[in-house]
């Protein structure tokens, strides 16, 4: 999938929207599911939403459901992370990861092969 690269974090006030973008710069990765994860400082990297190759089937953790939105342009190579209403809680450096396969196959780190360097957000209460 070459290197990914996410875009679009920053400093936002409880309740606003921020947009992420997740780009490959080498090659295509339309035909593979991706997702975001993110990580706090001194907790585990979380998943937060996968979609699938086809952007068809969407999955979400329970905490971001009716908040975030996944999707995907495969023509600009890139997939966005839709972020409303956001929360302090929220706050973590994101990332995104390709997996290995056209569908979602889990929602553990060990599901994706190939992660972008993380930008961060931060939610002000």
């Amino acid at each position: 999938q070459g290197q990914l690269a996410e875009s679009g974090g920053g400093l936002v006030q409880a309740g606003g929207s921020l947009r992420l973008s997740c780009a490959a710069s080498r090659r295509t990765f339309s035909n593979v599911a991706v997702g975001w994860f993110r990580q706090a400082p001194g907790k585990e990297r979380e998943f937060v939403a996968a979609i699938s190759s086809s952007g068809r089937n969407t999955y979400y953790t329970d905490s971001v459901k009716g908040r975030f939105t996944i999707s995907r342009d495969n023509a600009k190579n890139t997939v966005y992370l839709q972020m409303d209403s956001l929360k302090p809680e929220d706050s973590a450096v994101y990332y995104c990861a390709a997996s290995r396969s056209d569908k979602v196959m889990g929602t553990g780190p060990s599901a994706f092969g190939s992660w972008g360097q993380g930008t961060q957000v931060t939610v002000a209460s």
